[in-house]
């Protein structure tokens, strides 16, 4: 009998941070944030591109159109931000914990995310397109309408998480855990789905869609 294979479990991060410094300013292109803590602050429309965030915690922020491409946050928490637009294109978030975010339209396409936590919150609209994602686990939160298409997952699990309108079309998994979603729905892309494990209900949720892709019609005899 051949022997079961498991699903290599997502290495959560395990940030600590130090006593944190007020900030009140805003945000600056190549901005140096260590060890700060931004609470409360409005940063619509500005320009962070390029800043590196270490050991911060930005909480209750508003992001809306802010700028923040190619940024680096790293082991840092981001609690309770909102914003409509938020632009990370490129950016990197390593060590990172995202709880109870509030965001429409965020720009993380071609992004590196590497142990990343995000709990709680809604996210519409999250581009993913062509990023790399290693160790991200989505915990208890509404993904709508995410577009995963050309990137790389890896040690992904959507933890008692909503996930509809999912494009994953030309991503490439490894260990992408859905089986503990409470609802998955794929609009693109379930021919890239090799390296996902699904449980035996979604399965049978999904059976229309895989169906369609393999041009295969479900019709009851009359």
């Amino acid at each position: 009998m051949s022997k079961r294979k498991t699903v290599a479990k997502v290495r959560k991060p395990e940030v600590r941070l130090p006593p944190l410094e007020a900030y009140e300013g805003g945000l600056e292109p190549d901005g140096d944030y260590d060890g700060r803590e931004l609470d409360g602050l409005d940063l619509a429309g500005q320009n962070g591109s390029g800043a590196r965030f270490l050991e911060c915690a930005v909480r209750g922020c508003g992001l809306d159109e802010t700028r923040l491409t190619a940024a680096r946050f790293l082991d840092s928490v981001l609690e309770g931000v909102q914003g409509v637009g938020t632009d990370l294109a490129g950016a990197q978030l390593r060590d990172v914990e995202v709880a109870d975010a509030r965001l429409g339209g965020v720009q993380l396409h071609g992004a590196v995310l590497e142990r990343v936590w995000v709990r709680g919150g809604k996210i519409d609209y999250l581009n993913l397109r062509m990023a790399e994602l290693r160790d991200v686990l989505f915990e208890g939160c509404v993904l709508s309408e995410p577009d995963f298409g050309g990137a790389t997952l890896e040690r992904v699990e959507f933890r008692d998480c909503v996930v509809t309108g999912a494009d994953f079309g030309r991503a490439k998994l490894k260990d992408v855990d859905l089986r503990t979603a409470q609802r998955v729905e794929i609009a693109r892309g379930v021919d890239s789905l090799a390296g996902a494990v699904i449980s035996t209900a979604q399965l049978l949720d999904l059976a229309p869609v895989f169906a369609a892709q393999l041009g295969v019609r479900v019709e009851d005899p009359a």
